[in-house]
């Protein structure tokens, strides 16, 4: 049997940029040589202090013991220093530039399909909310994987806030939008801002987490400061970070990575480890800061809380 063995240079192919982003910025590097593209300060100098987050006193939040882990928590340096982040460029050490995220003031805007659209403050939005920690695996569709504890509230303490009509059908996410800040915007073969969605039965599960904090203390910047989307039986790429506008819509969003790779990322995302991703299989993980290689679980080991929500939808793309 042969065995190949990757040499120390060599990528593992779920670590790969998606082959329709690097056609497209080949092309446009093409242009650029020939003259017809202007290079716009792609590469930016960012300042790297952090403003003071109004919110540290409501942390750390009462854990809730309803939701355990099946493995030990990953080391908070690990898992606040290993992410993906597109804003501010594809690799996953970022952290450093998410620093220039400005997270005082931000107000996010709800509209679409509700009783009244409003604008509100983060912190304000904070005071309605009960926040709680609950510990969850995470899951990438790049297969690793990491246990965190994060605080926030449910989803459907934002839904129940808004007052959707009837009609709404699902919710559409968006990031914010400052390309002078988060340089990689400038990256114009990507459709920003950064969209998400999910159904109103989604969004109104017990487990889908609107996440503000993680370790006892607000979120970094790089993991989404200062309000971000956490579903744990999903693909991580479905929880959308820094959260600037929800919208209540009758037809179903189109997300960032459907937009990029249709083929390879699809609207529901859920996990599957008998459905592989196209370059890659997702049979195991690979677990962040150990390295071990664990059996990936259906649904991530949700599938008690969310398996019925797709029932009647076996025709549709569920697990990829």
């Amino acid at each position: 049997m042969l065995i190949r063995r990757n040499r120390g240079w060599e990528l593992r192919e779920s670590e790969a940029t998606p082959e329709a982003v690097f056609l497209k910025r080949r092309e446009l590097l093409k242009a650029a040589a020939a003259g017809s593209i202007l290079a716009s300060g792609l590469f930016s100098s960012l300042a790297a202090t952090a403003e003071d987050d109004p919110s540290a006193a409501l942390y750390p939040a009462k854990q809730n013991p309803r939701y355990v882990l099946d493995r030990p928590l990953t080391d908070e340096k690990l898992a606040t220093a290993y992410n993906n982040f597109y804003e501010f460029g594809s690799q996953k050490s970022l952290a450093d530039e998410a620093q220039a995220l400005k997270i005082r003031p931000w107000t996010i805007k709800i509209d679409g399909l509700v009783d009244k659209e409003t604008t509100i403050d983060i912190d304000d939005l904070l005071k309605k909310m009960a926040l709680e920690e609950r510990l969850y695996r995470h899951r990438c569709v790049e297969a690793w994987s990491m246990a965190v504890p994060w605080s926030g509230f449910p989803m459907a303490a934002l839904v129940d806030f808004a007052k959707p009509l009837g009609s709404a059908k699902y919710v559409q996410m968006e990031t914010f939008l400052d390309p002078k800040t988060a340089p990689g915007q400038k990256e114009f073969w990507y459709p920003w801002p950064y969209i998400e969605g999910v159904t109103i039965a989604e969004a109104g599960n017990e487990l889908a987490f609107l996440v503000t904090g993680m370790y006892g203390k607000p979120v970094p910047k790089q993991d989404g400061a200062p309000l971000r989307l956490v579903l744990p039986w999903k693909y991580g790429f479905k929880s959308v970070k820094s959260i600037a506008r929800f919208s209540f819509t009758e037809k179903r969003p189109v997300s960032f990575w459907e937009t990029v790779q249709e083929s390879e990322y699809g609207f529901w995302a859920n996990v599957n480890p008998d459905v592989p991703h196209p370059r890659w299989s997702q049979a195991t993980e690979r677990v962040l800061g150990t390295n071990e290689r664990r059996p990936t679980l259906k649904w991530n080991g949700y599938g008690e809380y969310v398996a019925h929500l797709y029932d009647g939808l076996e025709k549709e793309r569920l697990f990829v």
